[in-house]
């Protein structure tokens, strides 16, 4: 069942309305699709960041940080290698995340 969608207000400077109008017609889209794909990215980049800055600070398994990213163990992994974090994946860590997986 799809959600039904709800109407935000924001106020835009006039140099970005230029540009979400130059996509919309570029892509042959309306405005309202361009920005809601520039929040959606922008909420994925957030959760990414937040989630590779706890697993930094070690308030989070690699695990939990997908889990609070979106995404898979994988992806994390291969994103916390590309930024040069270095992963801390213990033996412990391991049957933690193992056993939160199993009550999913």
């Amino acid at each position: 069942m799809k959600k039904k969608l709800q109407v935000i207000a924001a106020r835009f400077h006039p140099r970005l309305i230029k540009e979400v109008e130059r996509i919309a017609d570029e892509e042959k889209v309306d405005k309202s699709t361009v920005i809601i794909r520039a929040t959606d990215r922008y909420i994925r980049q957030w959760k990414l960041r937040k989630a590779l800055g706890l697993y930094q600070q070690g308030k989070v398994t690699l695990w939990k940080a997908a889990e609070i990213a979106g995404i898979s163990l994988w992806e994390i992994m291969d994103v916390a290698i590309k930024r040069k974090i270095p992963v801390q994946y213990t033996a412990e860590d391991f049957i933690e995340d193992f056993e939160a997986a199993l009550k999913e």
